[in-house]
């Protein structure tokens, strides 16, 4: 009887026999998917995007045959924001916008595209007679004939589709507005365009004399108001002066004028008398030489006088020295000197008392005036809180009769600004009939369609990819695993060069390498090392083509290999004795192995499942079986099959060192790999590791 999996030692229980490796301990976790796996994704799928970009290419052609031609014709309207300048007071006053009228521009487009000017445009041009317009063509007929249709049905179907095919457009940095139509026939866009355009300058004109026609008409519907209260204001300033006795003149009162007249003579008046004063008693302080005073240099008499008196006394002189004192010529000469001092002296008293009269007649004028000034003031002030109220009267008047007058002269402008177009718009481009059609362009749809239908296509494979994810790298793999990559063989072409197997053999002898550094094994451990190789059943050739690689590239290195294919006869009638048969007891290992022709690597197949063995006995012998192999072998590579359909492979999973998981790039779906993974999960163990099998390489 064979002893119980509890009696075998701990040091050779199985959770015991496969050490985790080193570099599963430290893998690090990578994202699932890299950029450069969209190569891979978009190669894997190019039939799908190359079939969608073939579709929407040849819808795209089939459209651009099908679809009518249509021509577009362009006229441009240049628009300055500052309009013309015909009077000082416009109703339209032209102002600049900071942004140099750009705004203002802006706003013109959409007055291009208003339904007034539509609507002139298409009574211009009869439009609504074109069966292209006003649905009365192809489908549209028979609606109408259907449901019916009236004249304003029609005008307003055309000014839809007009407005379908308008396009108002300003350029960047310029004043200047395209019109652009487009229409079946080039002549008809053309035609439709400076339509377009001819209305827009009518209607901005039209609506610049409405502007001016209706001020006026509001400013003349006040001026009779304004004229009545002028009328009333002044008959109020006449009526309350008639009450008051108050007389004016030149717009002021007459008593008023006369004070200030009366005042302006009375300083006059005062500064006369201060004059004179100053004069009398200058004459006054001279006393007995009045002579020198200003008055008497001034005097042309004296003057006269003085120039005889020298005369004379020259003469004296020179009769003393030759005729003597006692000459009748001297004594007559002294005689005309004292008579001529005579008439000096009474020359200076007739200029003192000229003084002294002048001064008293200034002094009683200037008396007389400050008694009328006395008088007056004292009227004034009796007439001085009428005149209060008077003035508030008389700037009421002023007031209504500025404002009347304002109303006046701007209704008499706005009168003549009606017939003055002011609009600062001409056309500067007449549309001309297209030469060639701007719908559909062929060249452009159809390069749009091929890189639109690229993009779709490249779409489509993402969201099939992210639908149906496969293995697209080895950092995928490892973090769907969660552990390393230990290669990535070559696929198996239809003509392998030896450098493709050269790189086959390193590849598989580098991943040899790995689990041989990274597995931590006691140096006294009684089971040969063992690899077990797991796949999904669509993996079935990559997985066995990896196990056997892996035997061969051990063996190719002086290693002695157990090759254990858990599938060779597999379904067969009468198979061979194999592993099964081990793992119930049935044959000892030594039996049941034998080397394959020219190679030196053992085989041993499935075996016959005849009998169902117990689960802690198949680890026994699963077990013992690998004990002895240690006498023979240095290494046993296992292929596990698909682990998820085949549970007797169970006491191997148990007991591998090594777990490794094969796939093939691009090709097995990740649902696939994570259902093999789960299955080595259920069986009590984890992978360790991974090969990837790269078909394009």
């Amino acid at each position: 009887m064979q002893p119980p999996l509890l009696m075998v030692p701990q040091q050779n229980a199985p959770e015991a026999v496969a050490p985790v490796p080193a570099y599963y301990a430290h893998a690090p976790a990578q994202a699932t998917v890299e950029l450069g796996d969209l190569g891979r994704i978009l190669l894997r799928r190019r039939f799908l995007i190359l079939a969608i970009t073939a579709l929407l290419t040849a819808l795209t052609l089939a459209y651009s045959f099908l679809t009518p031609a249509l021509y577009s014709s362009t006229a441009q309207i240049i628009i300055d924001p500052q309009d013309l300048q015909v009077v000082t007071n416009d109703v339209n006053p032209s102002r600049i916008s900071p942004d140099g009228g750009i705004t203002q521009v802006e706003s013109q487009v959409s007055v291009a595209q208003s339904n007034g000017v539509l609507l002139r445009a298409i009574k211009a041009t009869n439009l609504a007679e074109d069966p292209d317009f006003n649905g009365q063509g192809g489908l549209g007929r028979w609606l109408g004939m259907l449901f019916g249709s009236d004249d304003g049905d029609r005008t307003a179907q055309t000014l839809d589709s007009l407005r379908r095919r308008l396009a108002v457009k300003r350029d960047d940095k310029v004043l200047v507005l395209n019109i652009i139509i487009t229409a079946k026939s080039a002549d008809l866009a053309a035609e439709l365009a400076n339509a377009i355009a001819q209305a827009y300058l009518d209607d901005q004109a039209e609506a610049r004399s409405k502007a001016a026609a209706d001020a006026s008409d509001a400013i003349s519907a006040r001026l009779e108001d304004q004229r009545k209260r002028v009328e009333q204001a002044a008959n109020a300033v006449e009526t309350y002066k008639a009450e008051h006795n108050m007389v004016m003149a030149a717009g002021n009162l007459v008593s008023d004028q006369e004070l200030t007249d009366l005042n302006t003579q009375l300083t006059a008046a005062q500064a006369r008398t201060a004059q004179l004063k100053a004069q009398v008693d200058q004459l006054r302080r001279q006393g007995s030489a009045p002579d020198a005073t200003s008055e008497a240099l001034r005097s042309p008499v004296i003057a006269s006088l003085r120039a005889q008196e020298a005369t004379l006394v020259d003469q004296i002189s020179q009769f003393g020295t030759a005729l003597g004192p006692r000459h009748p010529s001297m004594i007559a000469a002294q005689q005309q000197l004292s008579d001529l001092r005579k008439l000096i002296s009474r020359e200076l008293g007739r200029l003192v008392t000229a003084a002294e009269t002048d001064y008293q007649r200034a002094l009683a004028n200037q008396k007389e005036l400050e008694a009328k000034v006395a008088s007056l003031k004292g009227k004034s002030l009796d007439t001085d809180q009428a005149s209060v109220r008077l003035r508030e009267l008389q700037r009421d008047l002023d007031a209504l009769r500025t404002v009347y007058a304002n109303y006046l002269q701007r209704a008499q402008e706005t009168r003549e600004q009606t017939s003055v177009n002011s609009t600062n718009a001409r056309i500067i481009s007449q549309a001309m009939p297209a030469l060639k059609k701007s719908w559909p362009p062929k060249g452009l749809l159809v390069f749009g369609a091929i890189f639109g239908g690229l993009a779709l296509g490249i779409g489509m494979a993402l969201i099939a990819e992210y639908l149906s994810p496969t293995v697209l790298s080895a950092n995928q793999m490892q973090s769907a695993i969660e552990a390393p990559v230990l290669g990535v063989l070559p696929g198996r072409g239809r003509r392998r060069s030896g450098a493709a197997a050269q790189k086959t053999d390193a590849v598989a002898g580098m991943a040899l390498q790995r689990i041989a550094a990274a597995t931590r094994r006691p140096a006294d451990w009684p089971l040969v090392p063992s690899i077990l190789v797991a796949s999904p059943p669509e993996d079935k050739a990559q997985r066995s083509r990896v196990a056997w690689q892996l035997a061969n590239a051990a063996a190719a290195r002086g290693r002695r290999v157990l090759f254990i294919d858990i599938n060779a006869g597999k379904g067969q009638k009468d198979p061979q004795p194999g592993v099964l048969d081990v793992l119930r007891g049935e044959y000892p290992l030594d039996a049941v192995s034998r080397y394959a022709p020219g190679s030196s690597v053992a085989l041993i197949g499935r075996g016959r499942p005849t009998a169902v063995f117990q689960e802690a006995q198949a680890l026994y012998f699963a077990h013992r079986m690998l004990a002895e192999a240690n006498h023979s072998f240095e290494l046993v590579v296992v292929d596990g099959g698909a682990l998820a359909d085949d549970l007797n492979v169970l006491p191997l999973v148990a007991m591998a060192d090594e777990i490794l998981l094969v796939a093939r790039l691009n090709a097995t779906p990740m649902r696939d790999v994570a259902s093999t993974s789960e299955a080595v999960s259920v069986m009590g163990r984890l992978p360790t590791g991974a090969m990837l099998v790269d078909e394009a390489a």
